[in-house]
């Protein structure tokens, strides 16, 4: 596990597009203009939510009247990297792996191999990465061979397990002594691979198109980082061959270039009987990492016809894919993994939750969609973030059975689960199957769908972010104060004006300062009305373990953070502020006003570019960034 203290490196995601010299203009409720307008401080966040702004000219605001797609211009994703050292995470691995030998044979135990690998590519990509950084491109070391010779291993060890029914032997000891020879030591970054931990992308599908690809076993695998780097190592080991090599194409997202020594792949690539397979997640928007080590490939003599693909689904790259990238995707053969969904064949996952909750009655049912089923009004929803999930029944009732992520992120996800039930303020939770929590399914109504008494509401708030605060797990890494002051200010420039983004930057000028008073916890980041339900024993807070470490930018942050978003989220007035404060108190949990006032407007800015960018665009999203601007709209113009 890596120490929650370490320093980390934030990643930001961000798409602009030319929009012709002009900067994009959110129209609030008032149908203005919003480039223009005086500043506030974060003391008056309460009242500037309720109450018509004085003292801005209104005839220097115009008329808009629409909101314009403001999909390219907004930060949200983040990508978190952490610097750990690499002994300490072959200390884990090695004990992982010795946990995994004496486990009797089942899902648990496949889950918990499974694991381990996600874990050993984390520390074989870290050591690639350092080693691409020293010499500024990839190429042979005797670290990363062995770290190459752990993973193929491991792949194949998974995939005797998901053919045998999760019953075969492990070699610990063989492993672990591949473990120590994979790195120097010193510190390493490593990532974590969004497709495991986010979107349900599980490795045996892999091993699955790889075999039925009919590729040869000497076939070359050559994994994409990050994740493509783990996935390498299991279609090279469906397929019987050589560890793969792995490579991390350089340059402007959308147009990518390997930076590589030709003797990774001699003589290979001149031989014509020799296959390449690529492999990665994705295509993503531009799908330029695959075609980036294709033209690699054919620029030492690799004919498109000896080039497969194997991307994580079967769909072609996205809007910014350039011609010449295109023309590579039509030219190869492809095998996406996603046309074998493991989940719902034979020993799926259904078979998985039965050794849970015993016989299941009828099918699994997929939710399509995030909504509470006893929602009447219309909620917004972003399938961006959207986990798979299914409806079991069994004689006990009905159960929800949702991912959560592969490996330690699943473990800390159900960590958190038990420990907020137990406290009274989320679902039974009974279990987790390879990647699915398995919780009971409430039934109940949304807050803001049936009267609730405010003292109760600041009450059960109180005490649920004390909660969070005293009895979850360790934290992990989240953006820091000068990130979110970089987001803020740039999402509120594309929204709402130049202006009022450099308005925003002097209110936030000196957020820097209250670095060292952070005490990150796994806040809960997504305190909104759906997020709860009234139920027959109170208000329960679900989906409530996901979004601290999502794949967004915020990561855990300090509890102010959530003050800031039950704010913003149930209209807290300065009383209602007060009175929340003082439940965290008796929690035995301090929210400091400063951090509150500083987080307050960023997270504001992100709300909006995170509903501005939702997918699909609908009423409700268009009318949740609306709101969101109209707020920092009036908490801008609150005077000084």
């Amino acid at each position: 596990m890596p120490t929650p203290t370490m320093p980390m490196r934030i990643f930001l995601r961000v798409i602009i597009l030319p929009c012709g010299g002009r900067r994009p203009v959110l129209t609030t409720t008032e149908g203005r203009d919003i480039s223009r307008g005086r500043t506030s401080t974060a003391k008056e966040c309460s009242s500037a939510f309720r109450r018509e702004p004085a003292g801005l000219d209104q005839t220097r605001h115009p008329q808009v009247g629409r909101v314009p797609d403001l999909a390219d211009f907004m930060i949200v994703y983040g990508d978190l990297e952490r610097i750990e050292r690499a002994a300490d995470v072959e200390a884990s691995l090695a004990s992982a792996l010795r946990r995994v030998e004496t486990m009797p044979a089942g899902i648990d135990r496949h889950a918990a191999l499974v694991g381990a690998f996600i874990r050993a590519a984390e520390l074989v990509q870290g050591v690639a990465d350092a080693g691409f950084d020293r010499l500024g491109k990839d190429a042979r070391s005797a670290s990363q061979e062995s770290g190459a010779m752990l993973l193929l291993l491991l792949a194949a060890a998974i995939g005797r397990s998901w053919r045998r029914g999760f019953d075969a032997d492990v070699d610990a000891g063989r492993l672990s002594e591949l473990l120590r020879q994979s790195h120097g030591g010193g510190v390493i970054k490593t990532r974590t691979a969004e497709g495991f931990a986010h979107y349900a992308l599980y490795p045996e599908s892999y091993l699955e198109a790889a075999r039925a690809s009919g590729l040869a076993a000497n076939t070359v695998a050559i994994g994409i980082r990050s994740i493509g780097l783990g996935l390498g190592a299991l279609v090279a080991a469906a397929l019987g061959a050589a560890p793969a090599i792995s490579l991390r194409p350089a340059g402007h997202p959308y147009d990518r270039e390997v930076r590589a020594d030709a003797e990774l792949i001699e003589p290979h690539a001149a031989d014509p009987e020799v296959q390449f397979a690529i492999v990665d997640e994705g295509p993503g928007r531009s799908g330029s990492s695959f075609a980036s080590v294709a033209r690699w490939l054919s620029g030492h003599g690799v004919a498109a016809s000896r080039i497969h693909f194997f991307p994580s689904h079967d769909g072609q790259p996205g809007p910014e894919a350039s011609a010449e990238t295109r023309s590579v995707w039509d030219a190869v053969r492809r095998h996406p993994a996603g046309r074998h969904d493991i989940l719902s064949g034979a020993g799926g996952l259904r078979s998985w939750v039965e050794k849970t909750l015993g016989p299941l009655d009828g099918s699994l049912r997929e939710l399509s969609g995030v909504q509470s089923a006893a929602a009447v009004q219309p909620q917004p929803v972003d399938t961006r973030f959207a986990r798979r999930k299914f409806l079991a029944h069994n004689a006990e009732g009905l159960w929800l059975i949702k991912f959560a992520g592969l490996g330690d992120v699943g473990e800390r996800k159900f960590c958190d689960a038990r420990a907020l039930a137990h406290a009274g303020f989320g679902p039974e939770t009974v279990g987790l199957c390879h990647g699915f929590l398995v919780q009971k399914w409430v039934e109940g109504r949304p807050l803001g769908e049936t009267p609730c008494d405010r003292k109760v509401l600041l009450k059960v708030l109180g005490a649920y972010l004390a909660c969070r605060s005293k009895c979850l797990g360790a934290p992990g890494v989240g953006a820091s104060l000068e990130k979110l002051r970089d987001m803020a200010v740039w999402n509120t420039s594309q929204a709402l004006g130049a202006e009022a983004g450099s308005a925003l930057e002097r209110r936030l000028s000196g957020v820097a300062s209250l670095e060292d008073r952070v005490r990150r916890i796994r806040t809960d980041n997504r305190l909104h009305g759906w997020e709860w339900l009234a139920a027959g024993c109170g208000l329960l807070k679900i989906d409530a373990v996901d979004h601290c470490e999502a794949h967004d930018l915020i990561g855990c942050q300090d509890i102010a953070w959530d003050v800031a978003g039950a704010i913003v989220e149930h209209d807290l007035t300065e009383d209602d502020i007060a009175t929340l404060r003082h439940e965290l108190r008796r929690g035995g949990v301090e929210a400091e006003g400063a951090m509150i006032a500083a987080m307050l407007p960023c997270y504001l800015a992100f709300q909006l570019g995170l509903w501005s960018t939702a997918e699909p665009s609908t009423g409700q999203t268009k009318a949740c960034a609306t709101s969101y601007a109209d707020k920092l709209l009036r908490h801008l113009r609150q005077p000084r």
